[in-house]
């Protein structure tokens, strides 16, 4: 395995077939198992474009290991999982990676996005506060926003679909897409099992209108262009997967296979007037580069 340093990270090449705590455990000798184990349950562990926590992960030839140093977890300024791309009084907008929770669940309440930026926004002050806006699933990596101001948060989204005039995706979706540009129009639900799907009947549901153009493609998998008119709990999924493809690694819509190894949903752009100067911004995130599709 080759190995570099990159600022604050070590940087491993992957160079035959091994799971992820053994192979940590190699390539960080001088320390014990349980401080190896800590650094993966932290999230300090990314594998090529996403945060990686099980133990027995597979890792295969060429993939890139990163680890974050423990000083640098530890150390104010550094976020887990994400980047900061822009913040004022009023908003934070940040990268997130595929892997990180936008907010608390019941099971996890500290290694999330909004836990993250509260304590980092605590740090000037005590009494500052992060407000969530809108979410990214887990999985889905990309452009993100936060209100810093409970007004702020209410006035984003009480006017969001006239405040924001770019929402845009890259999916990986299965197959080849039977047209090249396109859009789907339904009703969804929410299942008893919290399962999202299209109903059949005009009327029963929320609406949802998904735009799709593709950008590159082989027989075997199509890279979209997705804006979405309306934004469903899970819309992309589940339109994707009523046009026949799946997105890769979406095992709950469909998916059969997962060669990138994460959900292939990532926000590319998020174009918003700003709440309180009014002024348009246009935040981007480039696709990650395992959602690239080799033409055939």
């Amino acid at each position: 395995m080759s190995n570099r340093k990159e600022g604050d990270s070590f940087v491993y090449t992957v160079k035959e077939q091994t799971e992820l705590l053994p192979f940590l455990r190699e390539v960080m000798s001088n320390r014990s198992r349980n401080s190896v184990k800590s650094i993966l349950t932290r999230g300090q562990v990314t594998v090529d474009d996403h945060i990686e926590t099980k133990h027995n992960y597979a890792l295969y030839p060429g993939q890139t290991i990163t680890i974050l140093k423990n000083k640098a977890a530890i150390k104010e300024s550094a976020l887990t999982g994400m980047s900061i791309l822009y913040e004022d009084d009023d908003i934070i907008v940040i990268n997130k990676e595929a892997g990180l929770l936008s907010i608390a669940t019941e099971k996890e309440k500290k290694q999330t996005a909004h836990h993250q930026l509260m304590d980092y926004v605590r740090r000037e002050d005590a009494q500052n506060r992060i407000f969530v806006v809108h979410r990214l699933d887990k999985d889905t990596s990309g452009v993100m926003m936060f209100a810093k101001k409970e007004q702020v948060k209410q006035m984003l989204q009480e006017d969001w679909k006239e405040t924001v005039s770019e929402r845009t995706y890259a999916a990986l979706v299965e197959g080849e897409m039977e047209k090249k540009k396109g859009y789907v129009s339904s009703w969804i639900k929410e299942s008893k099992t919290h399962l999202m799907y299209s109903s059949p009947m005009k009327n029963d549901g929320q609406h949802a209108i998904t735009h799709y153009k593709v950008i590159q493609s082989n027989k075997d998998f199509s890279l979209l262009e997705i804006k979405l008119e309306t934004g469903r709990k899970n819309q992309i999924r589940v339109h994707m997967q009523d046009l026949g493809n799946p997105v890769v690694g979406d095992k709950k819509y469909g998916s059969k296979q997962n060669t990138i190894r994460r959900l292939g949903l990532h926000a590319t752009v998020l174009a918003f007037r700003h709440p309180t100067t009014g002024e348009l911004l246009r935040f981007e995130a480039d696709v990650p580069k395992s959602f690239l599709v080799k033409s055939r």
